[in-house]
C-alpha cells in the first residue's frame, strides 16, 4: 500500500480554515502553502554538502531529473559546509511536512540529532554520498559511491604511480563518512607497499584555496614528499597550485578523487597523474529511485554502493568531453 502524503490538500484546508492553520516554516507561509497544494505526488526535502563542488552540484541535479520522472517536487538546498545551516534546512523540511529527506550531511555526527527530529516527525530520511554516523539517527538507506573501494584504487594507483617506493601526504576532510572510508581504504592498501611511507594526514576541507595553503606548509616540512593523496578534485588542484608555486609539479604527482570535469582537466594538463571516478548522477538517481519504492511502500536495501573506476591520463586523451 502506498503511504499517504502527509501534506493537507488545498480542499481539506479550507473546510478546516475556520478551526485550525497550517503551521509556517521557517522560511515563510506563503512557501508552505505552496508545498500543501503542489501538484506533484510527493515532495522531498534535499540538502546537499556544497554547491561549490561540481559533483555535488551533478549529485543534486540528478536528484531533481529523477524526481521529475516520478512527479515528485525536489526542494533542493544546500548546507555549504556548514551544519547549522544544514539544521535550519532540515527543521523546515519538517516544518513543511515533506514526505521524504535526503541529505549530504555536513558534519557525520553533528547532523544526528535533527535526522532524528525528522524521524520522530514521521518524515523518513535518506543520505547520499555521506554517511551519518550518528548511532540515534535512524536513515532508512544510505546511496553512495564504494569510497572503501575507490580508497584502495587510489592507493594502487600512487603505489603504481611511485613505482613502489616514495613519501606521499594525504589531504583530508575528516567530518565526513565519505573521506573517513576513502581514507581508510588508502591506508589499508599503502601499508602493504613496505617502501611507501605515509608522512601524516592534514585537513584541507575539500577546498581549493584551504588545500593550496595545507599543500605548501607539507611541502616546507617534507622537502623530499614525492606524492599526494587528495580526497577530491578541488583539494588536488589546491596541491598542484601549490606545487608549481615551489617549483616541484615534476617532482611531486598527485592522485585525486571524485573526477569531476576540472578533475578530468587536470589530468590531461598533467597536474594530476590520476583521478578516481565517481558517478554522482547515478547516486542521485538511484537515491531518488529509492525514496520512490519505499514511498510507495517496498522493503529498500540499507545500504546501496557504487563502484569507482579510476581516469588516467590515457582516458583524459580519449575523452571526447575534453577535446
Amino acid at each position: 500500500m502506498k503511504r499517504l502524503r502527509r501534506g493537507l490538500t488545498l480542499g481539506a484546508l479550507l473546510l478546516c480554515g475556520a478551526c485550525s492553520k497550517p503551521e509556517a516554516g521557517p522560511a515563510g507561509s506563503a512557501e508552505t502553502a505552496a508545498k500543501l497544494t503542489s501538484d506533484a505526488q510527493h515532495v522531498i526535502g534535499a540538502s546537499v554538502l556544497t554547491t561549490t563542488n561540481p559533483f555535488f552540484v551533478a549529485l543534486r541535479d540528478a536528484m531533481k531529473q529523477e524526481g521529475a520522472k516520478h512527479n515528485f517536487e525536489v526542494i533542493a538546498t544546500s548546507g555549504e559546509y556548514n551544519v547549522a545551516n544544514q539544521r535550519n534546512q532540515i527543521n523546515e523540511f519538517i516544518a513543511r511536512r515533506v514526505d521524504a529527506i535526503v541529505l549530504c550531511p555536513c558534519d557525520s555526527q553533528a547532523i544526528g540529532p535533527s535526522i532524528a527530529a525528522a524521524s520522530a516527525a514521521g518524515i523518513p530520511v535518506f543520505t547520499a554520498d555521506i554517511a551519518c554516523l550518528a548511532k540515534d539517527a535512524k536513515v532508512v538507506c544510505h546511496v553512495a559511491t564504494d569510497n572503501l573501494g575507490g580508497g584502495r584504487k587510489a592507493a594502487e594507483t600512487v603505489i603504481e604511480m611511485l613505482g613502489g617506493t616514495g613519501k606521499v601526504a594525504i589531504l583530508d576532510f575528516p567530518e565526513v563518512e565519505s573521506v573517513i572510508m576513502r581514507t581508510r581504504g588508502f591506508r589499508e592498501v599503502i601499508a602493504q607497499a613496505k617502501e611507501i611511507e605515509v608522512v601524516g594526514s592534514w585537513p584541507g576541507g575539500g577546498d581549493r584555496g584551504k588545500s593550496f595553503t595545507v599543500a605548501a606548509d607539507i611541502l616546507q616540512a617534507h622537502p623530499d614528499l614525492d606524492a599526494f593523496f587528495a580526497i577530491n578534485d578541488p583539494s588536488g588542484l589546491g596541491a598542484a597550485a601549490a606545487l608549481e608555486k615551489a617549483g616541484k609539479s615534476d617532482r611531486v604527482r598527485i592522485v585525486a578523487f571524485d573526477a569531476q570535469p576540472i578533475g578530468r582537466r587536470g589530468v590531461k594538463e598533467g597536474k594530476l597523474y590520476a583521478t578516481i571516478v565517481q558517478y554522482p548522477e547515478k547516486i542521485g538517481q538511484k537515491v531518488i529511485e529509492t525514496v520512490a519504492r519505499y514511498l510507495d511502500g517496498e522493503e529498500v536495501a540499507p545500504e546501496i554502493l557504487i563502484p569507482c573506476t579510476v581516469y588516467r591520463k590515457a582516458d583524459a586523451d580519449a575523452d571526447p568531453t575534453l577535446k
